[in-house]
């Protein structure tokens, strides 16, 4: 739930809301006040306004999770930008000044953090794109983990493009290779991160779509070549995918056995059927807490492989792909 105030805005749209800060503070309270939450959910990431905002009924919010049992962490990157002389990429600022935002944030009760940059199978991508990723995401890295927060390491693989699954596979391997590469060199403490990369799927405009055990095979196989198994857990974004689709692929991978705790770390694929179901409207709160609810549980049987896909809605089987996505 880290989204900046500008991507929330865009998830209010959605439903016919104004982007004030009074709508995303409702919408932030329906969230972290769904009772039993923590029961699923571990860890709430949160954007800068979050970790320092009251619900609406006055109470802290990093206060509301602790009492859920929920840790509180913080989006510390400030977003992507065009990166010069690239094939149309991006890089992510944020580093300066970020060891003395990351102190405040652990005095505010953050004790994690996240730092999401991406790369474009489409534009290349170009070695310069993939070495300013994996050099940014090591130095916010060290420096999170200097002031006391766990880095979660978050390099995107976008699903923007028409390629394979093969292509993807192949893209990560050089993306997750570079960036263990300068995690080692900035001498980041792999047994005190979590990694947050997509899975490994065909491109969104891919006429070929992958099963759920075609994306468990590959996204495995791409985790057991480039990951130390002292890395504690990988925590996977959903990146577009449907909320089903996400679980499914969750679900899948934890048919076997692997050295990882292998789990999620949603946003969309967690607040879809909530949002919609809530519709901005009070009287639609519990309605669409149950849906969160219901997101989460079933999130939280798959990261044990005991998820069957039973009575899920027709909204949660809707892709939430959008090309050229940013946020």
């Amino acid at each position: 739930m880290d989204e900046s105030n500008a991507t929330c805005g865009k998830r209010l749209a959605s439903i016919g809301l104004e982007n004030t800060e009074a709508n995303r503070q409702a919408f932030r309270t329906l969230l972290v006040s769904a009772p039993g939450l923590g029961n699923y959910i571990s860890g709430a990431i949160l954007f800068e306004e979050t970790l320092y905002q009251s619900t609406v009924d006055g109470k802290k919010i990093v206060d509301v999770l602790a009492e859920q049992g929920i840790v509180p962490g913080i989006k510390t990157d400030k977003g992507l930008v065009p990166l010069a002389g690239s094939n149309d990429e991006s890089w992510c600022q944020g580093l300066d000044g970020l060891a003395s935002r990351s102190a405040a944030y652990y005095q505010q009760g953050a004790r994690f953090a996240k730092w999401r940059t991406v790369v474009s199978i489409p534009n290349g991508p170009s070695a310069l794109a993939v070495k300013e990723a994996a050099w940014g995401l090591a130095r916010y890295a060290a420096i999170s983990q200097d002031n006391g927060l766990v880095p979660i390491v978050e390099p995107e693989i976008l699903l923007d493009g028409e390629h394979g699954i093969d292509t993807t596979f192949e893209v990560a391997q050089r993306v997750w290779a570079e960036v263990f590469f300068n995690l080692a060199e900035n001498n980041v403490l792999f047994e005190g991160i979590l990694l947050k990369p997509s899975m490994v799927t065909p491109g969104a405009e891919c006429k070929e779509r992958a099963t759920p055990l075609q994306v468990a095979d590959y996204t495995l196989k791409l985790l057991k070549r480039r990951v130390p198994s002292a890395v504690p857990g990988i925590m996977f974004l959903s990146g577009g995918q449907s909320e089903v689709e996400a679980t499914l692929n969750l679900n899948a991978m934890n048919q076997s056995p692997n050295p990882w705790h292998v789990s999620f770390s949603y946003a969309r694929a967690l607040q879809n059927t909530c949002l919609k179901t809530w519709g901005g409207r009070p009287e639609n709160v519990k309605a669409a807490q149950d849906a969160l609810l219901l997101r989460a549980s079933a999130n939280s049987l798959a990261q044990l492989g005991k998820y069957t896909g039973e009575g899920e809605s027709e909204e949660a089987k809707k892709g939430m792909f959008v090309k050229g996505y940013s946020y």
